[in-house]
């Protein structure tokens, strides 16, 4: 079902104009959705939770793959038939169809506007042309005074406890999969002081947990030649390993965690893993490896072999024995042998991936990589990944269960009626929708309670699939 994301409005006296909203694809999609949001807001517009009760639909869209190429056009498709008057954004926005045409308006030519990813301004551009603006001086003067933004943070469209924090917008990188690059432009970082004054203001409204999002969260800063910015009086280069500290020090005022996500395995990334292992920010990374075989990673033009990969990964396990790592890899890119497959799952093996997804290869409008000669055939691809998974399935198995019989600490996502009868929360081996979590038991005392948003301890009794069982104590 689509979502509509509707934060509270204020009561007003007035009619004001409203707005729909739907946000889909990944976290970095969701990022500009709340910028979005967060000026709407400030604006006076009001949010609705139904097409029919809008005065016009926003669709954030994805466009990475075809699955999300539908789900995205079937969305505006459904907002048009509800609603009329619908403005388009996000990553399909960018997209061409045929003869160079846009996309959007090819399949669906009643749409009021279309923009690209990252594109705040030209979106309230066109709201503003079909909705007016309100007039309420001191809503736009006085956002923050609004109950749902966070401050200097805006609005955010997570739970309370956790926020994603995006540090930059596009990627240097052209792999020949991906085409992510012409929707979002070249790596731009956001200016270290900005990045921390969000950080800030996100852990003071209450947030525990801080994850770190960009298409390229290591190559933070090399577009600006790690410039030295300032923040809090005192300089701070824009650079990875230098925000990290700086959000680790954050954190710890407020006893909260840090993740980070889209690490690619360069080598500055070995400066992170004492961090990790003093507990000031995850030993948690989030690497898009995609292969292991270095003739697959050549053709897939990704930035590292995969030689070296598995021995940067074994050196950081080393120094953090308690690292997870989380990866994507993509099964049945054109000219795999089976061969290079199964040195595949042989890194998967060695590498022991705590966490792995797989996509069987599908090919992309506008990507390098259907032009490569071998492609494989549907039914084959499949198997491959069917294949991968159990395999990946099994070390994930293996991984948890050296968790039972250990005390670890849980954040709360779900505890009806305090926790009397359990609740759900994560350990800092899961990120938030893509990794499992650690089912909370009833608690043995009676006076031992479970809120969202909290930490509580437990202790792991059992493993159940890719989560974990955990008795509070």
């Amino acid at each position: 079902m689509t979502d509509i994301l509707s934060p509270q409005s204020p009561a007003s006296g007035a009619a004001v104009p409203k707005v729909g909203f739907v946000s889909l694809g990944c976290p970095k999609a969701l990022t500009d959705s709340e910028l979005i949001l967060t000026q709407l807001s400030a604006e006076g517009y009001q949010t609705s939770k139904t097409f029919q009760g809008a005065d016009l639909v926003i669709v954030n869209t994805c466009g990475f793959i075809d699955d999300a190429v539908k789900e995205s056009l079937d969305t505006i498709g459904e907002a048009l038939a509800d609603n009329g008057k619908v403005i388009v954004t996000g990553c399909l926005g960018a997209r061409s169809g045929e003869g160079g045409g846009n996309l959007v308006q090819q399949v669906h030519p009643k749409v009021l506007a279309v923009t690209g990813p990252h594109a705040t301004q030209e979106v309230m551009d066109a709201v503003h042309t079909h909705v007016p603006k309100p007039h309420d001086p001191f809503v736009d003067l006085l956002p923050e005074v609004r109950s749902q933004f966070r401050g200097e943070a805006g609005i955010k469209l997570t739970p309370k406890h956790y926020a994603y924090l995006k540090i930059s917008e596009g990627c240097n990188h052209r792999c020949t999969f991906c085409i992510i690059p012409s929707m979002r432009g070249d790596l731009v970082s956001r200016p270290v002081g900005d990045v921390l004054k969000e950080a800030q203001a996100l852990f003071e409204s209450g947030v525990k947990e801080l994850l770190v999002v960009s298409q390229d969260t290591s190559a933070y800063g090399v577009d600006v030649k790690y410039r030295t910015g300032f923040w809090d009086g005192r300089p701070v280069r824009t650079r990875m390993t230098e925000l990290c500290i700086a959000l680790a020090e954050l954190a710890g005022k407020h006893g909260a965690w840090v993740r980070l996500h889209y690490v690619y395995p360069y080598p500055h990334v070995d400066e992170l893993l004492p961090l990790m292992r003093d507990g000031l920010i995850l030993p948690y990374l989030d690497v898009p490896f995609q292969h292991s075989h270095p003739d697959v990673l050549r053709r897939m033009k990704r930035p590292a072999s995969g030689e070296k990969n598995l021995d940067r990964l074994l050196a950081w396990r080393e120094a953090c024995p308690d690292l997870v790592i989380r990866s994507t890899f993509i099964a049945g890119f054109p000219g795999e042998t089976e061969a290079e497959f199964e040195h595949l799952l042989d890194f998967v093996r060695a590498a022991q991936i705590d966490r792995a997804g797989c996509f069987a290869y599908s090919p992309v409008t506008g990507a390098a990589a259907n032009e490569l000669p071998g492609a494989l055939p549907d039914a084959l691809r499949e198997e491959r990944r069917a294949r991968f998974m159990a395999v990946a399935e099994e070390v994930s198995v293996q991984r948890l269960a050296r968790r039972v019989g250990a005390t670890m600490q849980v954040l709360v996502d779900h505890a009806p009626a305090l926790g009397r009868k359990g609740g759900r929360g994560r350990s800092f081996a899961d990120a938030p929708e893509i990794d499992g979590t650690v089912r909370l038991l009833p608690p043995e005392k009676a006076s031992k309670t479970l809120k969202v948003g909290e930490f509580t301890k437990a202790r792991i009794i059992a493993v159940e699939g890719h989560d974990l069982i955990g008795l509070p104590v």
